[in-house]
């Protein structure tokens, strides 16, 4: 989907503590490097979002997933293998992997393994998951096209072009222990 140049530039900028943003499942997503603190934090300034919220990890695999896993009973395993790839995002117990920053104020963290092939590539390449939120600013519409992207951000992002996967919304969460839906 993404040229091999495009795909080294976006691990280039996520690498160096870079912001990215990228076309998802239904919109624009904001992506960072999970483990570094510095990038989650200016991430979430340039949203102008509560740290509380928390953020959610988007995978190729939920191979990639597996140090945010680690610890959790097979018959939760089995729950989101039976629902992966595909637009759910789980809260799943954080077992101490976790940045603050990334979780914000909750012991659950939020991960999905996406089915769209712009995402599995950056992650490929990236070789691990990254952050995903939307692109936009507190109190407005995610973005659903590069230009959109370039009117929020500017140059504070690299953006990687590319289609959405042609979802109407945004990934339903749900907390994969209590089976409570956070988002239809």
């Amino acid at each position: 989907m993404y040229s091999t140049a495009t795909l080294q530039t976006a691990v280039a900028q996520l690498r160096e503590g870079g912001l990215i943003a990228y076309p998802t499942e239904a919109v624009w997503g904001l992506g960072c490097d999970p483990d570094d603190p510095t990038a989650l934090a200016r991430l979430l300034a340039l949203k102008q979002r509560d740290p509380a919220k928390g953020l959610i990890l988007v995978a190729a695999s939920m191979a990639q997933l597996e140090p945010w896993l680690a610890g959790l009973e097979l018959s939760l395993r089995q729950r989101l293998a039976d629902s992966w790839p595909g637009p759910l995002t789980w809260l799943v117990p954080d077992n101490g992997r976790s940045l603050a920053l990334l979780r914000g104020d909750h012991d659950r963290v939020a991960v999905r393994v996406s089915d769209h092939p712009g995402v599995i590539a950056l992650c490929e390449a990236f070789g691990g998951p990254l952050v995903s939120t939307s692109a936009n600013r507190a109190g407005e519409p995610p973005a659903r096209d590069a230009a959109t992207v370039r009117d929020y951000f500017g140059d504070a992002v690299t953006i990687v072009d590319g289609p959405l996967g042609g979802r109407p919304r945004p990934s339903r969460i749900r907390d994969l222990c209590s089976g409570e839906w956070l988002r239809e």
